[in-house]
């Protein structure tokens, strides 16, 4: 007969039998499996960026964030949930969110389709929130099989790419600063999206020669006049192109990728699984973003159907911590290309940074995500 305990129980059968070579009772264990209710708790933090941060729309000096534990059978699993204001959500939002989450719906070992199914049938929307759980289950699961989360999900460390920096748009005194600061760096990501856009490229170019990646925030209007500055943009280093027209218009996208010298990204346009098969035929390849698709197992899906459609990939990221940044370098691998610089933007991170050599996370062997507390 099962034993309830507070917080858990024992299921199945425990039987007793005579040892009869001693005069010892031993007991058998058939079928048996213990379970406590995995233990859900947050607390709200604002990160800090180095400068402020402006894309063609807006700018902003600090990012919402979420931090998240579950700890169940003495290991504890971390996550984030970044919440970029364009994204709209709140902490208002991700407390509502998390008062309806019941953890007895996470059991391990982890069947991450039901519990991506579960979590949308709180509420629609709110990824970020949903990544912030996504991630710490997928840690906590690496802690509890001893195991890297990159060797759950099938990387290989050893095909790493190489990460961009992002240089956020600024006057171009700042903006050759920003250059000068990022020295280590083997890609430039430059925002772009503005009536200035030819010029801080040529402020950029000024102090340093390194690759260049281009995100336009969906800032282009004139497809003839972006058709030639793609051109001139590769004469420039420049080695693929974001977003360039509005998200919702896939035509203008679309003739753009027909014609462009450079690879164009989805990004904007790019946030869960069903918008993959909608980028085939408007773009070369996708953006992914944890904080977008709702976590790292809807990402992973994300990647193996852009494969299958034969479209190029990149792992981005929001100003995250760097719990989310490992848990897209866990990824990373798998993917293309790699925009995973949100620690590296903030002043205080609340983890100790990963190792970061020749451009490059490294991915440790140690169990879960590898992230350490400051």
């Amino acid at each position: 007969m099962p034993l309830a305990l507070a917080n858990g129980h024992f299921s199945n059968t425990i039987g007793f039998s005579r040892n009869y070579h001693s005069d010892r009772y031993e007991i058998r264990f058939e079928n048996f499996s213990f379970e406590f209710n995995m233990e859900l708790t947050y607390q709200s933090f604002e990160l800090q960026l180095k400068h402020t941060f402006t894309i063609a729309k807006f700018s902003r000096t600090s990012t919402p964030v979420m931090l998240l534990q579950i700890a169940h059978e003495g290991y504890v699993g971390y996550g984030e949930a970044s919440m970029v204001p364009y994204m709209s959500e709140t902490y208002e939002t991700a407390f509502a969110f998390l008062k309806k989450v019941d953890t007895t719906h996470f059991k391990y070992p982890f069947n991450f389709e039901e519990i991506s199914a579960y979590l949308d049938s709180l509420a629609p929307g709110n990824t970020a929130i949903k990544a912030g759980i996504d991630i710490a289950l997928h840690d906590l699961e690496g802690k509890l099989k001893n195991k890297p989360c990159w060797q759950l999900l099938g990387s290989n460390p050893a095909q790493m790419p190489v990460s961009s920096f992002t240089i956020g748009i600024d006057t171009p005194e700042i903006m050759r600063q920003k250059v000068l600061e990022a020295a280590e760096y083997k890609i430039i990501k430059v925002k772009l999206g503005r009536d200035n856009d030819k010029e801080i490229i040529q402020t950029i170019r000024s102090v340093t020669d390194v690759p260049l990646y281009v995100d336009a925030n969906q800032g282009w209007t004139d497809l003839e006049k972006s058709l030639d500055f793609t051109y001139w943009l590769k004469e420039q280093g420049v080695l693929l192109i974001e977003q360039p027209m509005l998200k919702t218009d896939r035509d203008s996208n679309a003739w753009l990728t027909e014609r462009s010298p450079l690879p164009i990204i989805a990004d904007e346009a790019m946030q869960t699984f069903d918008d993959v098969e909608r980028a085939k035929g408007a773009y070369h390849g996708i953006n992914i973003k944890l904080m977008k698709s709702a976590g790292m197992y809807e990402a992973n899906r994300m990647i193996l159907k852009a494969r299958e459609l034969d479209l190029k990939v990149m792992i981005g990221c929001m100003t995250e911590t760097s719990c989310a940044a490992l848990a897209g370098a866990a990824l990373a691998p798998l993917c293309d290309w790699a925009d995973l610089d949100g620690p590296l933007l903030t002043s205080n991170n609340p983890f100790v940074l990963p190792e970061f050599v020749d451009g490059k996370w490294v991915l440790s062997g140690e169990s879960g995500l590898g992230l350490k507390l400051l």
